[in-house]
């Protein structure tokens, strides 16, 4: 095994340096920053098998035998006899020995003894100075391919940016220019950008309230349900009538919760009863049968909530069937809104609903979540105003609030970030 270290001012120097020097087969075993540059320590002709079994099948060393104890006045011959005696009796296998030998000389699982040497304390910092080494390589090649489509694909850069600008995950930009023939005009593929992307988005329809039956409002604490079931209400009595609604709550949890939800039923002049076990939820819903719209609000819970089960398992239990619409709020992270459309679909999700939309900065991240999930989006509320802050989801709606909102933005998105992001992934030979 030859080692050679190499100096450089960057990385990428230094690798061509090793592959000059020592040829492709080289393996770098660290690197580390110094004055002036890096340093790479690199080898060829290394094999780290051969090392390892090498460790394995090194002998260990057997101790001499016991000299034999004679007592005095033993004549020197018949003590020479007898050491060479025992010399032949310990030379010679014993039969419980055997299977020992036997099963050594099997062929070993090469996984187990490289188990055991990777916790060596060489072998651990070699393994993380190679991965630091991979992680390294991978930003720079991430920074100059993100540079190479500046300089040769100008207009495919700047739409990518503007979609990473919206919010959206950076699997959903790629996915959307992919399907794009062609990007000469950068104003007119990013018309085309955009009806693409409100055409992915999956929207309930208009109908979906107007069918009536028992619905109830789920999501996590803090999301507006008890406001949107209101919401809901209101838009049902004014074209129905008060007298086709009614209103259950099962949230014995929040101070105050039955209170909020009696007041919105005072104003709205419609009944509303609480249940808090499934023998009164099936009550309630036996009480309001003649009844063409039933909204349910459900007590809000966390999603790593251990209760959060036997409530929904509650609706699913029903001697009814219960639609359920999952209230989504805008301001969350797209990574917690994954989270909750995961832990809230162990009962059927009919739609979703997007609150909070006038505090949002970005909505780029509640429509990723909606996309990867598929739920289709029925209404998005964005106040506190009954019934006037509900509007039916439109898809062109949402993509056009979400570009504004970008526009509003002072500071862009970071061109290290874009790079780490979009750059070390191919895109499509066509766009």
């Amino acid at each position: 095994m030859k080692i050679n270290r190499f100096f450089a001012k960057d990385i990428r120097q230094a690798i061509q340096k090793v592959r000059k020097t020592l040829g492709p087969d080289a393996v770098i075993l660290s690197n580390k920053s110094v004055e002036g540059g890096v340093e790479l320590v690199a080898a060829i002709d290394y094999d780290e098998s051969s090392v390892v079994a090498a460790a394995i099948d090194a002998p260990t060393p057997t101790p001499a035998p016991a000299p034999v104890e004679s007592s005095p006045g033993t004549p020197p011959a018949i003590v020479a006899d007898l050491q060479k005696k025992r010399a032949a009796v310990e030379s010679q296998p014993s039969p419980k020995s055997e299977p020992k030998q036997k099963i050594v000389d099997q062929p070993k699982e090469p996984s187990k003894p490289q188990v055991e040497l990777s916790q060596e304390p060489i072998l651990v910092e070699m393994r993380q100075e190679m991965q630091a080494l991979r992680r390294m390589m991978e930003n720079e090649l991430s920074e100059l391919t993100w540079h190479n489509m500046g300089e040769h694909k100008p207009n495919t850069q700047e739409l990518l940016r503007r979609l990473m600008n919206i919010g959206l995950s950076p699997d959903i930009c790629r996915d959307v220019v992919s399907k794009l023939d062609e990007v000469g005009n950068i104003d007119q593929a990013w018309r085309k950008a955009i009806y693409s992307l409100a055409s992915e988005l999956p929207i309930a329809g208009e109908d979906i309230l107007e069918q009536g039956g028992a619905i109830a409002v789920i999501g996590p604490t803090g999301v507006g349900k008890t406001t949107t079931v209101a919401k809901l209400a209101a838009r049902f009595c004014l074209r129905h009538g008060s007298h086709n609604v009614a209103l259950i709550t099962t949230d014995n949890f929040r101070i105050g919760a039955r209170e909020q939800l009696n007041t919105y039923a005072r104003i709205l002049d419609v009944p509303v009863r609480s249940a808090g076990t499934v023998e009164e939820l099936n009550s309630a819903l036996n009480a309001f049968c003649s009844k063409r719209l039933i909204l349910i609000d459900t007590a809000g819970m966390s999603q790593r909530d251990v209760q959060l089960s036997e409530q929904l398992s509650m609706l699913k239990a029903g001697n009814q069937p219960v639609r359920s619409f999952l209230a989504l709020p805008a301001t969350t992270q797209q990574a917690s809104l994954e989270q909750a459309i995961k832990a809230f679909s162990a009962v059927r999700l009919d739609a979703c609903i997007l609150t909070k939309m006038d505090e949002a900065a970005s909505i780029g991240g509640i429509l990723s979540a909606v996309l990867h999930s598929g739920l289709p989006v029925a209404f998005t509320t964005d106040g506190q105003k009954v019934p006037e802050d509900l509007q039916l989801a439109r898809p062109h709606s949402l993509v056009s609030r979400a570009v504004a909102l970008s526009q509003e933005m002072t500071e862009p998105q970071d061109d290290g970030y874009l790079a780490l992001a979009l750059g070390g992934t191919r895109v499509h030979a066509h766009v």
